[in-house]
Parts: structure tokens; sequence; C-alpha cells
């Protein structure tokens, strides 16, 4: 958004719960032991920005999105539930029907006045996701909260929280989908969803076959520099097809026909570590978060439309003189190799591992995860008003980890298609990581910081 000082004003009108619009089963329905670990439960934001469409004219889309909604819900109904935590910490879904939080909202400024460039960081999101009392919660309380907000200008924005217990980024635009084809008068989603969540459960008896770094239960380091503790900032770091050229130049060889996620990847997680100078002996992980949907999707067919979490993230393990004293090409190696551990089993065993290791938190020492969101395609999500200007996450991190960041497809001010890279750091650690990067890209990579626009609310 603009970085100069906006006036706007957001008029909220009462949350409401949004009910499936037929009865559907009351049932309590088991979350997967892929879903069901201490990593996953957070909400994660989510936005999709849509300009004026002509054609739409005289429509609402508060209106139209609060009824689409709840048609969708009779399909994704346990959606409308609420998840419930039982013995052993099991998570279930109580299939309740009391609905999702729904808030229906308008502001007085249009997309023009917001900024050409609509994408993270937003710095008047919480504006755009009001913060209802309990939503943070991810247990006993409405699996989704979301806003639909007007603009002046015809155009509107979607903001939704997303307890990603109930499932990953396939799962949202899934849903995402089935709404949206709902909203411009489909009957039915085109992909049924299924829940099958036995398919990734633990077995019985649990047994760990794969070796599991992401979950070393490891220490912080004892020594906590003072700017490491001070605000977390927020900025986006953007790659058109030339900064990716430029940084492939730097790969030996043999590994130049990788991917552009494991180039940008392996970049991201050198600058990273030489921006945090860290001691040589001390370790680092790259956890990269792998989809396995393609994969049981290939051996089971009762797969297809599966919505909940079918995502590993292993772990790459190294110290950081061993990472800042080589190439790219060693980081690179060390990502593709982890990426190619994620088998059917692998994920068996991550379900297993949860069981016996008591649901535990990934490790947090020294590392940082990052997501692929390329092939999601958030921005094609269609309710009527043609793509969006916008679609994906809010801004980097998630829940109490801010170390965690996306790959994002965006489309710059200029109508060029690149991809980009929000994060969260300490503020002289995001200088550090800014100008490391630029010695990489050997020039200005023009990141975005989260400013602070003037916003008047009312509720």
């Amino acid at each position: 958004m603009s970085s100069s000082p906006l006036l706007f004003t957001v008029r909220r009108f009462e949350p409401e719960l949004v009910l499936p619009a037929t009865p559907t089963p009351r049932e309590i329905k088991l979350l997967s032991d892929i879903d069901d670990q201490q990593g996953l439960r957070f909400n994660i934001p989510v936005i999709f920005i849509y300009s004026h469409e002509p054609s739409m004219a005289g429509k609402d889309p508060v209106e139209v999105l609060r009824n689409s909604l709840s048609q969708t819900l009779v399909y994704y109904y346990p959606l409308a539930g609420r998840i419930k935590e039982g013995v052993g910490r099991k998570l279930m879904v109580d299939c309740t029907g009391e609905g999702v939080m729904f808030i229906g909202a308008e502001a007085d400024v249009t997309l023009d006045q917001l900024g050409d460039s609509l994408h993270p960081p937003f710095p008047c999101f919480q504006e755009l996701l009001y913060d209802v009392s309990g939503s943070e919660l991810v247990i006993d309380s409405p699996i989704q909260l979301i806003q639909v907000t007007r603009l002046n200008c015809g155009g509107f924005i979607v903001a939704l929280n997303w307890n990603h217990i109930s499932g990953d980024a396939t799962g949202v635009k899934q849903f995402m989908n089935a709404w949206a084809e709902i909203a411009r008068g489909a009957r039915q989603p085109s992909i049924q969803p299924v829940w099958n969540r036995e398919l990734l459960m633990a077995r019985a008896p649990p047994r760990i076959t794969c070796n599991h770094r992401e979950y070393e239960q490891i220490l912080p380091p004892n020594t906590i520099k003072e700017e490491d503790i001070t605000t977390i900032v927020h900025q986006s770091f953007f790659f058109k097809l030339s900064d990716i050229a430029r940084i492939r130049l730097l790969i030996p060889f043999h590994l130049s026909q990788c991917t552009t996620f494991d180039l940008i990847t392996a970049c991201f997680w050198y600058c990273r570590t030489k921006a945090l100078r860290l001691e040589p002996e001390e370790e680092v992980r790259m956890m990269v978060m792998v989809n396995a949907h393609s994969r049981l999707i290939a051996k089971h067919s009762s797969f297809v439309g599966y919505y909940g979490n079918c995502i590993a993230f292993p772990a790459a393990v190294t110290t950081a003189g061993k990472l800042c004293g080589n190439s790219l090409g060693y980081a690179l190696e060390l990502i593709r190799k982890i990426k190619d551990e994620v088998t059917e089993e692998y994920m068996q065993s991550v379900a297993d591992f949860m069981v016996i290791k008591e649901r535990c938190l990934f490790t947090t020492a020294n590392s940082c995860i990052i997501s692929d969101l390329t092939r999601a395609k958030a921005r094609e999500v269609n309710f009527g008003w043609g793509e969006g200007v916008y679609g994906g996450v809010a801004q980097g991190g998630a829940g109490a980890f801010p170390d965690l960041t996306f790959i994002v497809p965006h489309k710059n001010a200029k109508g060029e298609e690149c991809l980009m890279l929000p994060i969260c750091l300490s503020s002289e650690v995001m200088k550090r990581f800014a100008k490391e990067l630029d010695e990489i890209l050997g020039s200005q990579n023009h990141p975005i910081t989260s400013v602070s626009n003037f916003v008047k609310s009312t509720l």
C-alpha cells in the first residue's frame, strides 16, 4: 500500500455467525495426525483484493459472499463446527453447524488511493480483519473469521483467518474456489470435498521409520543479542525474472536446472543466516514445507477433494559457518536433498511421530520455514468480479513463530510478474538481510516496509 499517510474510515457491521444454508450432519470427525500437531495450532491471515467490475454493477459483494458462504458450508460443514481437544490432546471437529464468524464492512477509500502495489505488509490489515474477541483461539471457537469490506470504487477486500489445523494452502484454495463457484451461480462445487482424515492417521502400533530433524528439541542459545529482541518488522522482497537469472549464474553448472523455489530458498537461507551473525559452530535449520497432495492422489483416488493438511517440513541442517562459508550451491544441494525425502512413508512416519512424541512442536532455535504458494494461484479465485488484484497471505510469520515465509506470485505496479518473499526480522537484522541480498542481486531489491496508514474505524 502507499507509503504516504492516508486517512480513511472503516465502518463495520455487527459480527454474525453464518450457518450452513440447510441442515448438516451432527457428528464428531477426528482430525488426522498430520493436522494434529502443535506447530499447526495457529490461524493464518489471508487476503483477496478485487477491483470494480462493471458487469457486477448493483450487486453488493457483502451480500453475495455472505449468501454463497452459507451455501458453501453445506458441503464444507465441518468448517461450521468447533474444534475440540480430547484424551492425549487429540483434536477433533464437533460438527455443530454453529457457523463461521462473518463481518460486513465498508471503507471510504478506493484501490487507487490505497496505492498501486497492494501486497504485504498491509499496514491497516487489522481494520480489514477485525479482531473479534476469542477469534485468535483455535479450539472451541469459530474455525474461520471472515470480513468482506466494500470500497468506494466498487471494489472490495476479502480477509480471513484460516485455522491451519483444518487444512493447508491446498485446502484453503479448494474451499475458496468452491465458495467462488457458488457465488458465480454454481449449484455445487466442481470438486466435492472429502474428509478421509483416516488416510493420515498413525499406525497401530505407531512406528517412526524416518529421520525427523525438524522436530529435534533443542534449547535456544544462551546468549541473545539485544538487537534480536527489538520490535519485529515486516518487509517484502521481490524477485523478477532478471533477478532469478542473476542468482542462477552463481550456482554450479550441475545445479543450474534447479527449480526457482529451490534457488530463492537457498538465497534466503544464506542471506538470513549471514544477517543474524551467528557463531560459526551454531546449528541452523531451513525447513521446507512440502505439499504431498499429488503424491497421495497418485496412489489413493479417494484423496481427490481432500482439504486437510497434507504437508511435511523436512529440515536441512548445517552450521552457520559452513552455510556462510560456502557458495549458494551448498545450501541448494541440502534443500534439494531433504525435499526428495518426502514420500508416502515419510508422511506416515510423521503421523506416527506425533502420537509417540505427544504432538511436539517443530524445532524453533535458529530455524526458519518456507512455503511455496506459487501453485496455489490464489489470485485466480473469482467471485464474479474477475481475478483478484492480490490473493495470498497477509504477512510473513505465523502465530508466535515469526520465522515463516512464503514465496508468493505477484504482479507489480508495472504489470510485471514476479515472486514475492514477505519476511519478519528485527529491524537491524532486516537491514543486514537487505544488504546481503542486494550484494547477490547486484542492484536494489526495493523492499517494502510496513508503514502506518492513518485509519479510523467504527463498529
